[in-house]
């Protein structure tokens, strides 16, 4: 064990002396409170160590203690459903032993070493595994089996195993090696840094499904997909992180709250105990893991909760699930690696921000994908990232978002002026793209209906059309139009606010469908090109737009998944009263 003493303290980044043996990224215990601490710059013997913990009263000539270790988390049964900081510290835990306000050097292990599991082993003695493999299975909650691997660098054939009762620590299993016998646990540990090893990656094919209109059929993300929101405060990211984390079909969710604000963090805990899985009617906080690192917590182990979170989703990823994180922010992030970078006197780049910080966020956006996982089964696992980035005063030029877009394939930009209009999501359909968008049209059109993607391309021509339409009623008013431009811009109107809109917090909207989004989609062209005859059979424009049936399309989105019966009989009637309409011409 290497031992230093301090020499020098600013805020949370120290130097210490004597720790020539130490490495990089290696874990260190600071001062006699053990403040935990990580190396990142080695000069000589010098070590420059960014502290996760408050560092008032530490100052030179305290003691470092170096682990040997690098930063790593801890994997196993019970992490579902639990809280944890930005180095893994459980909260609920921390809360027993420090009371509501947390105390320095007050640590505790993430995993809980004293509760009993059920191991149900699937393994059996004499057969040769890979690394990867699977051993047994744990029932870890109501929803989703654990699946305890094989850990990385282990191969060989299974000497002994059993079904039972067993702690995280407990032998599980006993593996001969070429390298002699190795005693394997449910618990073991990752470097947080390092992206965990696969055996390939696959072309991404199949969608994630949000339930959130505008994203599923405008701008999807694939599963091992990466999404960016950039938008200005007040524009609804927080809350369109909440809707995918709630409502994606992922099997796991992984939701890293990096510098935020603390009242946002509570409303995650409280809301996501009640929500239901529309998939298994049970809590979906059976499916999730939260990382909370708020605004007010120290800013090193902010960048650590990044490369936490996405180290557990990975985790989860390799036995085979489906699994979407979400973080926000990745801009306070890069906030806090300005803040180390500065006080380590490098030379900063674009506004201040590391010289480093494309490639950084570009490793961290690289750890998602659809893979072939490690061991000698096919099985097939993905990680889905999306991330929030919020530029100063919305503006999107600057470097984190830039670095972002650089990498990530969907860019659902929210815009200040739809949100001031009480549009939400926030979500501009004239500046966001997904590149994802041709295979999600091909997986939308053999899953849904085969007219999806020729409905969404209609829309969209129509939404640019109205743009140029809009111009031209701001110049000379809307009495200069014909009216089949104004029939346009009624169908512009409808699309924006009976489909893109959607109320995040109503019972029945927060959710809709695919079948729902392609039928209600449908029905308001339908009802366009129903107009459009009639105005050609000489029926006032006027009186189409005091259709009865107007309104049903508005109230499409309150129907009920359970009811979508009720769309099609929308159409029946717009045949009706238009036919109605043309008899009377």
């Amino acid at each position: 064990m290497n031992k230093g003493k301090i020499t020098k303290v600013s805020g949370p980044l120290i130097e210490a002396s004597g720790l020539s043996d130490a490495n990089i990224y290696d874990v260190v215990e600071v001062s006699k409170d053990k403040l935990i601490g990580e190396i990142i710059e080695m000069r000589g013997d010098v070590a420059s160590i960014q502290v996760y913990e408050d560092t008032t009263g530490i100052g030179p000539g305290d003691e470092v203690v170096s682990t040997g270790h690098p930063l790593s988390v801890e994997l196993g049964p019970g992490m579902l459903e639990r809280m944890y900081d930005g180095i893994q510290r459980p909260l609920e835990r921390l809360e027993d032993l420090a009371g509501e306000f947390l105390k320095r050097g007050v640590t505790s292990p993430a995993l809980d070493r004293e509760k009993v599991w059920e191991f149900k082993a699937l393994a059996k003695v004499g057969d040769e595994l890979l690394a990867g493999d699977i051993l047994g299975e744990v029932e870890e909650t109501s929803i989703i089996t654990h699946r305890i691997m094989l850990p990385y660098g282990i191969e060989g054939r299974v000497k002994e195993i059993k079904s039972g009762e067993f702690k995280i620590e407990d032998t599980i299993a006993i593996i001969e090696t070429k390298d002699g016998n190795k005693e394997v646990s449910m618990l073991q540990k990752w470097p947080v840094r390092q992206a965990r090893p696969v055996k390939k990656k696959i072309d991404p094919v199949e969608m994630l499904v949000t339930g959130q209109r505008v994203i599923d059929t405008f701008f999807p993300v694939a599963k091992g997909g990466t999404a960016a929101i950039p938008g200005p405060f007040g524009s609804g990211k927080t809350v369109i992180q909440h809707q995918i984390a709630k409502f994606a079909d992922a099997d796991i969710v992984i939701y890293v709250g990096c510098g935020e604000r603390g009242n946002e963090m509570t409303d995650v805990l409280n809301e996501f105990p009640e929500l239901v899985d529309p998939k298994t009617g049970e809590s979906i906080m059976k499916r999730t893991v939260l990382i909370a690192n708020t605004s007010n917590m120290p800013v090193a182990a902010r960048e650590a909760s990044i490369y936490t979170g996405v180290t557990l989703a990975e985790y989860f990823r390799d036995m085979g699930y489906n699994v979407a994180m979400m973080a926000d922010s990745t801009s306070r992030w890069a906030e806090a690696l300005r803040e180390m970078s500065g006080r380590l006197e490098e030379m900063p780049g674009d506004e201040g921000y590391p010289a480093y910080l494309a490639s950084r966020v570009a490793d961290f956006y690289e750890r998602a994908g659809i893979v072939e996982v490690l061991g000698s089964k096919s099985e097939i696992g993905s990680l889905s990232l999306i991330g929030a980035v919020s530029p100063p005063g919305g503006d999107l030029s600057e470097p984190v978002t830039q670095a972002t877009l650089r990498i990530v394939k969907v860019f659902w930009g929210l815009d200040y002026d739809l949100s001031y209009q009480r549009h939400f999501p926030a979500i501009n359909w004239l500046t966001s793209y997904s590149l994802y968008q041709d295979k999600m049209d091909e997986y939308i059109d053999k899953e849904v209906n085969e007219d999806f993607s020729k409905n969404r391309k209609r829309s969209m021509s129509l939404l640019q059309q109205e743009q140029g339409l809009q111009e031209v009623v701001r110049l000379v008013g809307r009495d200069a139009l014909s009216d089949d431009d104004k029939l346009k811009l009624d169908v512009t109107r409808s699309l924006r606010e009976d489909f893109l809109q959607q109320n995040a917090f109503h019972d029945v909207d927060s959710y809709c469908s695919l079948t729902k989004q392609e039928k209600m989609l449908a029905i308001i062209l339908y009802n366009y090109d129903k107009s459009l005859e009639a105005l050609q059979n000489g029926v006032e424009l006027d009186k189409i737009e005091k259709l009865p049936v107007i309104d049903k399309i508005t109230r499409l989105k309150l129907t009920s998944e359970d009811e979508l019966e009720r769309i099609d009989q929308v159409k029946e009637e717009i045949d009706k009263q238009i036919e109605e309409l043309i008899r009377e011409a």
